[in-house]
């Protein structure tokens, strides 16, 4: 009788999070900074010297402070929809308890039309996260929220 074999890793169900600290690590090379200058980064934007111990949230924070201090990622999609979900929710981070994280991004775009991330939308799976997000950014100017 053959034993099942258990692994010793856990298995992880977001493969977005191993694309983030793929994307820390292409910045970091983009802007050149040492070890030591990397660690000095992600301790003062979250506390923690390794990004395998940051949250997605955490991972978001450090990518937009790369991003602040010039690192630029790869071109921007083709489809104006998904750039007018990002410019939106951009728009609303401030306003959003969350901050306007990714992770929350997708959270909310999964929530309405069960499709896990903005680039994968269709045209009028986009038109309708796009809707949504307006009036949910008004409810939020307006104070309804």
């Amino acid at each position: 009788m053959k034993q099942k074999r258990t692994s010793r890793r856990p298995v992880r169900q977001d493969s977005n999070r191993e694309g983030m600290v793929r994307k820390l690590h292409v910045g970091r090379k983009q802007l050149g900074l040492e070890d030591a200058d990397y660690r000095a980064l992600l301790q003062r934007v979250t506390g923690k010297t390794s990004s395998t111990q940051c949250s997605e949230g955490e991972l978001d924070l450090i990518l937009k402070e790369m991003k602040r201090v010039g690192f630029k990622t790869s071109r921007p999609s083709g489809k104006p929809w998904v750039r007018k979900i990002y410019a939106l929710w951009d728009d609303m981070g401030p306003l959003l308890r969350s901050g306007g994280t990714r992770e929350a991004l997708r959270a909310y775009v999964l929530r309405m039309t069960k499709v896990s991330a903005p680039e994968f939308l269709d045209e009028t799976a986009g038109r309708k996260v796009i809707e949504g997000l307006k009036a949910w950014k008004k409810r939020l100017e307006v104070g309804d929220v």
